[in-house]
């Protein structure tokens, strides 16, 4: 490893069936009012939002609710939970939900004591707080972003067709705790479970897409992603098979916590591509992704040939004898093809409501990074967006 780094990830894990149980453990070491984070309402169905809200009865806490976050989460929803939280004098933020819940708290956490407009200064100008951060907490219940142990945060301004996302380097930012119940994640949808398992894949794709030197982060990084093979393809046949559902789990969380990104320069286009896709569509974030990303890593193939040839190797077993270089690099992509299609993945933008006039808008609002093999020029972007319709 030819990089130096520091890394520290300060958020503590409760992982298992029951594992909610353990806010009895956390929720004395935070203040009285709490505002409680959540989604669409699938948690008052399934009795999660029942489980949470009796705990943090049992601790006489103050509650306040923010309802309705929604998948791609808006800079409106953000103004609107701010005047909740200040109104609450909120002292603790408990997520309960996905990955967006999870990103939408961690940005109203840094938001309640903004003095300015926290769009600008944090999702424009790439401003770090100034002010004080509210402690937030995660209760799991679905996988795919790996935001319950990270200080990452996405938010979407529609009028604008932006989607940005954030990493803080505040550690205050990252979650205090997350509670991760694999069974919490037994009765989403299959479109939504393979959404998520591809989020993860491709989260490990684009820290281990980068540099050249012989990485330990690379090594840990295809171990992921074969486990991530291995579960998927049986929770595909068997969505209520725990086991695998717990694997999956555990591997969205360190696909993302920063640990393989160390040593690592990341590449993020493909997340870069599938934000701006998002920006415009408003689809699943999964799936913007999967409908992107092969049209870009063909692209860059000849610029990152050694790694795509490991990745082939590695990761998909393709054997190298008798095949040039170019070859059983273009075998690992068509391994992952194929993978991607016997999930059910969406392969196409156009599915998912982008439009050849769409265009040239996702490519103007496409932020081009310079950590992978090569730097997309515009052109390139938008030859990559006309190939994913």
């Amino acid at each position: 490893m030819l990089g130096n780094f520091t890394y520290c990830n300060p958020t503590k894990l409760y992982f298992g069936r029951g594992a909610i149980e353990n806010l009895n453990a956390e929720l004395p070491k935070y203040g009285k009012n709490v505002v409680l984070v959540y989604g669409g309402g699938s948690i008052k169905k399934n009795g999660i939002y029942d489980e949470a809200v009796k705990l943090l009865r049992a601790h006489g806490k103050n509650v306040a609710e923010i309802a309705g976050v929604m998948p791609n989460p808006t800079v409106g929803k953000l103004y609107e939970g701010m005047q909740i939280a200040r109104a609450h004098k909120a002292e603790f933020l408990l997520a309960v939900g996905g990955g967006s819940v999870c990103d939408y708290t961690k940005a109203l956490a840094v938001s309640v004591h903004c003095e300015g407009d926290p769009w600008e200064k944090y999702y424009l100008n790439g401003e770090e707080p100034s002010c004080k951060v509210l402690p937030v907490g995660c209760v799991l219940t679905m996988v795919g972003t790996g935001s319950e142990m990270n200080a990452g945060a996405v938010i979407t301004n529609p009028e604008t067709k932006l989607k940005i996302g954030h990493v803080f380097t505040d550690e205050a930012v990252m979650p205090r705790f997350a509670v991760l119940d694999p069974a919490y994640t037994l009765t989403l949808p299959h479109y939504q479970m393979v959404a998520g398992i591809y989020d993860i894949f491709s989260h490990i794709c684009e820290q281990y897409f980068s540099g050249e030197d012989d990485n330990t982060s690379d090594y840990l990084a295809e171990g992921l992603m074969r486990s991530l093979l291995h579960s998927s393809r049986i929770a595909d046949k068997d969505m209520q098979n725990y086991e695998a559902r717990s694997n999956i789990m555990w591997t969205a969380t360190w696909a993302l916590n920063t640990l393989i990104s160390r040593g690592k320069a990341t590449d993020w286009m493909v997340h870069m591509l599938g934000q701006a896709a998002g920006a415009y569509t408003d689809a699943t974030h999964g799936m913007t992704l999967a409908a992107v990303s092969l049209p870009y890593y063909r692209r860059i193939l000849p610029y990152g040939l050694q790694k795509f040839v490991r990745f082939a190797v590695n990761v998909w077993g393709v054997d190298p004898a008798g095949k040039t270089e170019r070859q059983t690099a273009e075998e690992g992509l068509s391994a992952m093809e194929r993978w991607m299609r016997g999930l059910g993945l969406v392969m196409r933008l156009s599915e998912l409501g982008a439009t050849e006039d769409m265009v040239e808008g996702m490519a103007d609002s496409t932020l081009v990074l310079d950590g992978g093999y090569h730097v997309l020029s515009r052109d390139e972007i938008v030859g990559i967006f006309k190939e994913s319709l």
